[in-house]
């Protein structure tokens, strides 16, 4: 157990892509929704797309402030034209940190690296460099997008390799980086249809756990966690397990991000999950881009007194 992750004054996540964006929700005490209108015009509505980017934003001891943009969203502009749009300036972050390498989170980091021109650190799981396929059970397969390191360093990242858990600042660790989750549950499989391909041979070994998923971890004075995943392959229940054992802190206030109970084969994942939501007991809920409408509509019965909806361009505030 950790005891050194610090306490954070107030936490902040605005939501630059997710799957879904509805400009007609209200505002609430957690969630800020971006406005229509300017100046008697109406704004360009953000984009959405299946894909997952968020800036977080970190305030402790008063006054001291810390950025991170984690993930990038699925095409190539998509989070700088959101950027654009909420007046959110790229060049103020501290650091990029991908929650693993799939193409729905990592596809538009050259172009916010080409906006952010300088150097930066992009934190980032080795096996996210990994050749992938999606071998299907027909025999049918297809090679995924791969993130390519030296494209990445070309355009400025100075990237960290977190196997395992890490802090940022490193001096003064007041966010926790997951690194690897502990798989321990038995109904969150992770991506049973993933392969790796095995360097310079045409072989391939079945990669169903994908070690590279990681979440971010803050623990609010007087609230308790903070817990932001992307796709939560690990599975959230494995990811607040594990955030909780990290942290030497039980109490979780708030979960963002995605839960990945969307298709048929996650389905019968849905009913024990849920069920361990409710045991962790969060203050807070907002299932994101790859939850899915099935596993959503099922936490809105069930705890729908925790319930946020998600929309690009809101800003969560805790």
């Amino acid at each position: 157990m950790l005891a050194n992750l610090k306490k954070i004054d107030h936490l902040s996540i605005t939501l630059l892509m997710d799957n879904f964006t509805d400009r007609l929700l209200p505002s609430c005490l957690h969630a800020k929704r971006p406005p229509m209108l300017k100046e008697e015009r109406f704004l360009p509505a953000p984009i959405a797309e299946h894909g997952f980017s968020a800036i977080i934003e970190i305030q402790y001891d008063v006054d001291k402030i810390n950025r991170f943009l984690f993930d990038t969203g699925v095409s190539k502009n998509g989070i700088i034209f959101n950027a654009d749009l909420l007046e959110i300036d790229l060049k103020n972050i501290d650091a990029i940190i991908l929650s693993h390498g799939h193409l729905d989170h990592f596809t538009g980091i050259v172009s916010t690296l080409q906006r952010i021109a300088k150097p930066i650190d992009v934190i980032v799981h080795p096996d996210a460099f990994q050749r992938r396929w999606l071998i299907f059970p027909d025999g049918t397969k297809a090679m995924m997008p791969v993130l390519d390191e030296k494209e990445l360093e070309d355009h400025g990242a100075i990237i960290h390799k977190n196997e395992y858990y890490s802090f940022f600042p490193t001096e003064d660790p007041h966010l926790l980086i997951t690194g690897e989750i502990p798989r321990e549950t038995s109904f969150e499989k992770g991506f049973p249809l993933q392969y790796s391909e095995i360097p310079d041979k045409k072989e391939f070994t079945h990669d169903p756990l994908i070690k590279d998923d990681q979440a971010i971890v803050a623990n609010i004075e007087g609230k308790g966690l903070v817990v932001i995943t992307g796709c939560g392959h690990a599975g959230i229940v494995n990811t607040l397990n594990y955030a909780k054992k990290l942290s030497d802190t039980n109490k979780i206030h708030a979960i963002l991000g995605g839960f990945h109970l969307t298709g048929s084969i996650y389905e019968q994942a849905i009913e024990p999950t849920i069920t361990e939501l409710q045991n962790a007991n969060p203050d807070y809920i907002i299932p994101c881009h790859c939850t899915g409408w099935k596993a959503t509509n099922r936490i809105i019965q069930i705890m729908s007194e925790k319930f946020i909806q998600t929309s690009v361009g809101t800003s969560f505030s805790f």
